[in-house]
């Protein structure tokens, strides 16, 4: 059984979560506060989490998703992401990620496309390098999807 809740308070303690998400706290840090923090429990246990900021003008940004390791790769990542996406009022969502095939490809499947770059973001931002897949991070590619 499958449930998304809202977390308003507390949001810290999902920290192991979210660091799979974003490694780096200080950059958790940045927009936790200031996000919506949605949860995904699966038969009792948190297994996700995914923060939405409003960036205003009809705008929405995913900050982070992120899945329990021994629960990914089986469908909980895009479940999460489409129930947010459903409780969205933003006319528009965007995200940034690194650039690396099997993530970028996981977003388009859910009709995101890739619509800009922040050339050495990862390097400049964060104090160690972000390894995903095998990738060391350089680039934030960022994608965006249409919600009306």
């Amino acid at each position: 059984m499958c449930k998304v809740y809202v977390v308003q308070e507390g949001k810290k303690r999902y920290l192991p979560l979210l660091l799979i998400g974003d490694e780096q706290e200080d950059m958790i840090d940045r927009y936790l506060s200031r996000g919506v923090m949605y949860v995904l429990q699966v038969d009792g246990q948190d297994i996700g989490v995914c923060v939405v900021t409003d960036e205003g003008s009809g705008w929405a940004e995913v900050k982070n998703l992120a899945i329990a390791p021994a629960m990914q790769r089986k469908g909980y990542g895009s479940y999460l992401l489409q129930a947010v996406l459903a409780q969205l009022q933003a006319a528009h969502v965007r995200l940034g990620t690194g650039d690396v095939p099997g993530t970028l490809s996981f977003y388009q499947q859910l009709g995101f496309q890739v619509c800009g770059r922040i050339p050495g973001f990862f390097r400049d931002h964060y104090d160690h390098p972000i390894v995903e897949d095998g990738v060391t991070l350089c680039d934030m590619v960022y994608l965006q999807k249409d919600l009306d």
